[in-house]
């Protein structure tokens, strides 16, 4: 049972590990701008720096999943055992917890990134629509 919780939890990291971001770039309206020559070398370095604030998604997402894995088989247990299967209940709440926490903070990171960009564009005097 505890070679079963093991893998599971593994492939759920994994899983939610794979969660990379993705080549999100914000919309720039450049009609009528003076700074619409910039817009290029702006891109690049608010990605960088949008990425240096936010951090890696997919690392993110592998720390979620392995906590909510842990705290998820735990609980699983506690009520598998009243049902008289903790083995089972640990599984089934370890990989609920870590599938939930690591989207959850890989969704969050991937947020952050987005607004971070969106900023840095906007500071730089673009406009950003989305």
């Amino acid at each position: 049972m505890k070679r079963w919780l093991a893998v599971v939890i593994g492939l759920a990291v994994s899983g939610s590990g794979c969660a990379t971001r993705q080549p999100w770039t914000p919309t720039v309206d450049t009609y009528g701008s003076s700074r619409s020559q910039y817009v290029s070398r702006d891109m690049e370095e608010c990605r960088r720096l949008a990425y240096q604030a936010s951090g890696d998604a997919g690392a993110a997402g592998a720390q979620g999943a392995v906590t909510g894995g842990l705290v998820g088989a735990a609980a699983g247990a506690a009520i598998g055992a009243a049902f008289g299967n903790a083995g089972r209940g640990a599984i089934v709440g370890g990989v609920g917890g870590a599938l939930s926490q690591g989207a959850g903070r890989a969704s969050q990171t991937e947020r952050a990134y987005q607004q971070a960009f969106v900023n840095c564009m906007r500071q730089r005097g673009h406009r950003v629509i989305n």
